[in-house]
């Protein structure tokens, strides 16, 4: 006789699994030091691995060699970017003294107008602004310091990244058996089916959208120089590079880019640039993004605008870049998982079931 299967009810299944969401949320807290730039590490390695199998299979490198020099590559193409960056801000800071007297200038007219149409008396304002400045100035060593050591945890972040990269491309083929080993035989499809998916969905998904940023920093550029912008190639990048953080990177970028226009044109100028952003924006998330990026990993607006709500509030900035990376991991996994499946439905919703429909369709 075989013996019936106890099933447990609906809520305390639910129960543990809310338990052990707690729990992984808890250690993924704790462990930030060490996951963040691990996970960073995992997804490069996945974006360098067909350089290295090519330094390997064709010209018959090492894998130690291979792996490190995919990630020279990688450290000199970030380096390109970091460097024209940098060269348009130093001419940014070349010209600070003209910058200050124009946004004195600035200020100034926006005082005026505040006085003549709130009535608001032009000495209490510069009251106000004394004050500020005082306090900005009272706490410039410390800002300096706060910025001195960002600069250095960032520098370290980034070394750690790299070497993490390199280990995990040397290691690849031991940390794909061992993944193997510990499923069992039984699920060896399956995990493979997995693995293969995360590797391809994912290097998809980074290069599409390094494909994005570019377009889109190549537009906001030409754009800004039709306007008459003096730092139109600065700010082009800036929007481009903000723009990779969905939903929220678009306030960053639009805010940065007017600040910077006010502060060294006129008041025309910002609005029009502020405008361009904004346009940019919906042609880039109604065109470019579904094109490029949004049919390699299909979540549901919802869920991703609360992954990176919830990716900023456990590890910041990188949490929001990692937010969608590891939803569209985790999707590929609750998909071929019989009993996870619904929660592979949760992340992609309307879109699964148009392609179920779909394929039935076909069959029929």
């Amino acid at each position: 006789m075989v013996p019936k299967k106890i099933i447990a009810p609906f809520y305390e299944r639910l129960s543990l699994v809310l338990i052990g969401i707690m729990s992984l949320g808890f250690l993924v807290i704790q462990g930030k030091d060490v996951l963040d730039p691990l996970i960073f590490g995992f997804l490069f390695a996945i974006l360098l691995l067909p350089v290295s199998g090519f330094f390997e299979r064709k010209l018959k490198f090492p894998r130690s060699v291979s792996s490190l020099i995919s990630i020279i590559l990688l450290v000199s193409f970030i380096s390109g970017v970091l460097y024209l960056v940098g060269s348009q801000i130093s001419r940014l800071m070349n010209d600070w003294p003209i910058l200050q007297k124009q946004l004195a200038q600035s200020v100034n007219n926006i005082s005026d107008w505040i006085e003549s149409t709130f009535h608001y008396n032009l000495g209490r304002q510069k009251a106000l602004l004394n004050t500020t400045e005082k306090k900005i100035l009272s706490s410039g060593t410390e800002v300096v310091g706060t910025t001195f050591g960002a600069v250095s945890s960032l520098m370290l972040f980034y070394i750690f990244i790299m070497i993490f990269t390199f280990f995990i491309l040397f290691y690849r083929k031991l940390l794909f058996t061992f993944v193997l080993q510990a499923f069992g035989k039984d699920n060896e499809v399956i995990v493979h089916d997995i693995i293969e998916n995360i590797q391809s969905i994912l290097r998809q998904y980074i290069l599409g959208l390094l494909l994005e940023m570019i377009i889109v920093a190549a537009v906001a550029c030409t754009a800004f120089w039709m306007i008459g912008i003096k730092y139109a190639v600065l700010l082009g990048i800036i929007v481009g590079l903000f723009n990779i953080i969905p939903y929220l990177g678009i306030f960053t970028a639009l805010f940065l880019s007017v600040l910077i226009t006010f502060a060294t044109g006129p008041i025309s100028n910002a609005v029009e640039v502020g405008v361009a952003v904004i346009v940019i924006h919906a042609i880039d998330s109604n065109v470019l993004l579904p094109t490029i990026v949004g049919s390699k990993v299909r979540l549901n607006a919802l869920i991703t605008f609360l992954g990176i709500l919830l990716g900023e509030m456990v590890w910041g900035l990188s949490g929001m870049f990692l937010s969608i990376p590891m939803m569209a991991i985790f999707k590929i996994i609750f998909d071929r998982i019989e009993s996870l499946k619904p929660w592979g439905y949760l992340l992609g919703g309307d879109y699964e079931f148009k392609k179920s429909a779909e394929k039935k369709m076909k069959t029929e």
